[in-house]
């Protein structure tokens, strides 16, 4: 693999982290950036901080529910750089800014692989999270990318040049899917899975997180909901059943399709340990293909 020239790439780099800038709207709140903003990050802006002052009214648990979402996501890295995969494509929110400097998901990988020349993608279509990616991290790891691309175009995402070339499709890989609240039915999250599915090797594993209300009292339901479509139109929630539909046929790790929290905990910080239901996200990792 040929890498770009450092002057030629941080001056590529500068040109799509101002591109990326120019189309950010402040006026609405993405969940990317509810996410960094509940986490304690910095990416973020004063609408994002909003919808979490807003949902902390109505279940006042949401820092908890996102460190414990990152805490999954290091968990999961971890363990299959551990197993032996050396090459990751992460899809969604896997740069947050409230993860510091040393502890990204691509520090854990390289920390817990044998391999010296572990690789990352990371596929992004927030613009903030681009622009702060390109900058702080492809500037200074040439083993790892951040591609703009969105998992609802996922035969588009897979035919892009850096996830088709950088990644050795021959060779087993982790995928992270983390955005399933963008694929709006069923039908096409389980085409997306199932497009995954195909493109990788035996040996290969596809790690999974989706948002839920199974864990809202029943009371603060109607609340709940209301908020989300003020705040997040278009964001999907799923019950256990369906997230379990789409992981049908699918060889699962044990302890299988649970909260977040409870995906092999490993003790060092078990936000929402207590009462798991309080992280609101489903997690589980699958044998692939």
């Amino acid at each position: 693999m040929k890498f770009l020239a450092r002057g030629k790439g941080q001056h590529s780099m500068r040109q799509r982290a101002i591109r990326n800038l120019t189309n950010l709207d402040t006026t609405r709140a993405s969940v990317t950036r509810i996410l960094d903003a509940a986490a304690g990050g910095k990416n973020h802006f004063e609408v994002d901080s909003d919808a979490v002052r807003r949902y902390d009214e109505a279940v006042p648990v949401t820092g908890f529910a996102a460190r414990a979402v990152l805490r999954y996501l290091a968990r999961v890295v971890s363990h299959l750089a551990g197993s032996g995969i050396d090459q990751f494509l992460i899809i969604g929110s896997g740069v947050p800014s409230a993860l510091p400097p040393g502890h990204q998901l691509h520090d854990i990988a390289r920390d817990a692989s044998v391999a010296s020349d572990v690789r990352v993608v990371y596929v992004e279509n927030d613009p903030m999270v681009l622009a702060s990616a390109h900058v702080t991290i492809e500037r200074v790891h040439d083993l790892v990318r951040v591609v703009e691309g969105d998992i609802r175009q996922i035969d588009e995402m897979l035919a892009d040049e850096v996830v088709a070339r950088f990644i050795d499709w021959e060779r087993p890989v982790g995928v992270l899917l983390l955005s399933t609240h963008s694929l709006s039915d069923d039908e096409l999250a389980s085409f997306v899975i199932k497009r995954l599915r195909h493109a990788v090797v035996d040996g290969s594993y596809l790690a999974l997180l989706q948002t839920t209300f199974d864990g809202i009292p029943a009371e603060l339901l109607p609340a709940i909901n209301d908020l989300l479509a003020m705040t997040l139109p278009g964001h999907v929630i799923r019950t256990r059943a369906e997230v379990a539909a789409l992981l049908d046929g699918l060889e699962l790790l044990e302890p299988g399709l649970v909260w977040v929290p409870l995906w092999r905990p490993d003790g060092l910080d078990s936000p929402c340990a207590d009462q798991p239901s309080s992280s609101g996200n489903y997690g589980a990792v699958a044998c692939l293909p």
